[in-house]
């Protein structure tokens, strides 16, 4: 098996230590030359990096060298896959991202609403520069993005980058409903094959087909018209994911179809989700004081034994998803997975040019997107609105317009009032100074 060299950028975020384990679990399938963690919070990626070392040496010596760096020019060099999760402006800054909207009564969250748009103008400059330095040094390395805001950083990649086959746009949260799915089921996540169509956040599951190609999914429609369902993954068991994927319930009993993302929450019932919300104590928050403390606690506890045995690490959908992915090119395998990519008729009555997240089948020379079709009113309503706004975003960005971002939170299903759009938008270009560009 050919030898790889593997990038992790943001090396010292939380969700780190679970894709070390992923990859050392997939070493049967993935031989890994050299592995460079970068991030620019250098004391949070060295505990990351003590961790791996222990994590390698006892389960994967096979692998060459670790590497920690916080220097963008060594981090890509000779580099076959970049794996990417950053968060500009860390978790301090996502805190105001949800408290700012929800001062105003609207919905607070890291990549829906005004919350996403904050978050997306924080990021696209820091994201676009590292691919800008990762295509100088390794023009045909493999990226594998699973950045938040997905839907503003795809669109803007689209544009800046039109021509790279090998920028891979993903997110795992239409597995982790997989995975919930496949549990009522009683059959692996892997041994069924979805249907799905829509933006990243903003989409529906059409069907659900099993190995002997039967479609599962009217049995989770039948179940959801009584019990709701729940999470499977450890890193979503607390009481607000709980919250989340039970109001799947409702979204799928109110609109005959297709059954919705559990994120399609904050656009159809945002009064609810308000009224539901603590503006003082949101999601960041309660990742700081839960997932945070509980991942570098297990790596202080692992550096402290000098060893992984007998401490749990959570790995789950994330991980496996990315590593998946990952494992398909490398192998050849013409795998199916969810990707976001540009619409060129796959859903025949949306744009062109949208950046849409469907099946795609993704082998090492080709990601192909299964085909649509056309959509219903409804669907093709909420998506060319909600694209919209994700175009304009992106515009606001790119032209430094104070009018574009404006047009876009005012078009967004959580806001839709100008006057309200203006308040929040001033109240965001306060929050992030120079984080953001100055807009005009």
């Amino acid at each position: 098996m050919k030898k790889v060299n593997i990038t992790i950028v943001g090396g010292g975020s939380t969700y780190t230590p679970a894709l070390l384990d992923t990859l050392v679990r997939y070493q049967d399938q993935v031989s890994i030359d050299n592995l460079v963690l970068f991030d620019t919070d250098e004391a949070r990626q060295r505990e990351v990096g003590d961790f791996a070392e222990v994590l390698f040496k006892e389960r994967y010596s096979s692998v060459n060298s670790i590497k920690c760096t916080t220097n963008i020019e060594e981090a890509f060099s000779d580099t076959d896959f970049i794996l990417m999760q950053i968060r500009s402006g860390g978790l301090e800054m996502r805190k105001h991202d949800e408290k700012v909207p929800l001062s105003h009564g609207v919905v607070g969250q890291e990549t829906c609403g005004p919350g996403g748009f904050s978050y997306g103008m924080r990021t696209l400059k820091d994201f676009i520069e590292i691919i800008k330095e990762i295509r100088r040094q390794s023009p045909e390395a493999w990226i594998i993005n699973y950045s938040n805001p997905a839907a503003i950083v795809a669109e803007a990649t689209k544009r800046e980058f039109p021509n790279d086959q090998r920028l891979i746009n993903i997110c795992d949260m239409p597995i982790g409903i997989m995975d919930a799915f496949s549990n009522i089921l009683g059959v692996s996540r892997k041994q069924l094959s979805p249907r799905y169509f829509g933006l990243n956040h903003f989409g529906w599951f059409t069907n659900l087909y099993d190995q002997e190609g039967n479609d599962r999914l009217p049995e989770i429609k039948e179940y959801l018209k009584h019990d709701a369902i729940l999470p499977t993954e450890k890193a979503m068991s607390d009481d607000s994911w709980k919250k989340t994927f039970e109001q799947l319930a409702q979204m799928t009993n109110d609109f005959d179809g297709p059954v919705p993302n559990t994120y399609l929450q904050y656009y159809l019932y945002p009064k609810k989700i308000v009224k539901e919300s603590d503006p003082h104590h949101t999601r960041a928050d309660q990742v700081i004081a839960g997932r945070e403390k509980e991942v570098f606690s297990m790596i202080s506890a692992v550096k402290q034994k000098n060893s992984t045995e007998g401490i749990e690490i959570s790995s789950g959908v994330h991980g496996d998803y990315i590593v998946d992915l990952m494992t398909a090119i490398i192998n050849n395998r013409n795998d199916l997975f969810i990707i976001m990519v540009e619409n060129k008729g796959v859903i025949e009555n949306l744009p062109s040019e949208a950046m849409v997240e469907v099946p795609c089948l993704v082998n090492s020379h080709n990601i192909e997107p299964l085909r649509v079709g056309p959509i219903d009113t409804f669907y093709k309503g909420l998506i060319e609105n909600q694209y919209a706004y994700e175009k304009l975003t992106v515009d606001a960005f790119y032209n430094n317009s104070y009018d574009a971002a404006l047009k876009a939170l005012t078009l967004n299903r959580t806001v839709v009032d100008a006057d309200l759009a203006k308040s929040i938008l001033n109240d965001l270009i306060e929050a992030n100074n120079d984080t953001w560009p100055k807009l005009n």
